[in-house]
């Protein structure tokens, strides 16, 4: 697949790990919902990152909560939780916004995210809502990524084909949905397949130039 000749119309983009570094953010939510609880996180335990950074939060809820009482008391607790509090945690990726910029008018611009609720109080908490023109969570879909479903939604929304939209991800669960729906992945920082590797979002101009 040729990259170029103005052929993508849509740029959809992860969140965590794509549009900022959220780890500490997203460690700290789930560390107060553990210490509700009476568990602990292991911050040096790379399945515990690992599962928090990629998946949405009823996939986390179910890994660490197998009695379905504890789960459902967790996921209550949850609810609750500010997340705007934590957005201080977060710091946005280098080039982002300059990206958004140049792409802006120039290609539809959408996340696809397993971020649940969060997503509208983190955009408008970094000024970035007016950007994008479609936000897919995986509050609004049954089968989150890497299911090709929230891809192939915002592919619906645009009536774009697959081949007309780049997605760029940072996971083999944003790698694994994109191979699923057929759209061409950008692997962000990430030794990933797909038709490119990006280490600075202004990259991403060249594959549309």
């Amino acid at each position: 697949m040729t990259a170029g000749r103005e052929k993508y119309r849509a740029v959809i983009y992860d969140c965590d790990g794509v549009m900022f570094d959220s780890m500490q953010a997203n460690f700290a939510f789930y560390r107060t919902v553990m210490d509700h609880m009476g568990l602990q996180l292991d911050w040096n335990d790379p399945e515990v990152i690992r599962v928090i950074h990629t998946y949405a939060n009823r996939e986390v809820m179910n890994h660490f909560f197998t009695d379905q009482g504890e789960r459902e008391k967790a996921v209550r607790f949850a609810g609750n939780i500010d997340y705007r509090n934590l957005i201080p945690l977060m710091r946005m990726e280098d080039g982002f916004r300059e990206t958004l910029d140049e792409l802006q008018g120039r290609v539809s611009l959408a996340v696809c995210t397993n971020r649940s609720t969060s997503v509208d109080a983190v955009l408008e908490g970094f000024g970035l809502e007016r950007y994008f023109s479609f936000v897919m969570t995986a509050a609004k879909t049954i089968l989150p990524k890497p299911h090709p479903e929230p891809l192939l939604r915002i592919l619906d929304h645009y009536g774009l084909a697959a081949d007309e939209a780049l997605f760029v991800g940072d996971s083999a669960v944003d790698s694994q949905a994109a191979a699923a729906a057929n759209v061409p992945f950008v692997a962000y920082k990430a030794d990933l397949p797909g038709i490119a590797r990006i280490d600075r979002h202004e990259e991403l101009l060249g594959l549309l130039d």
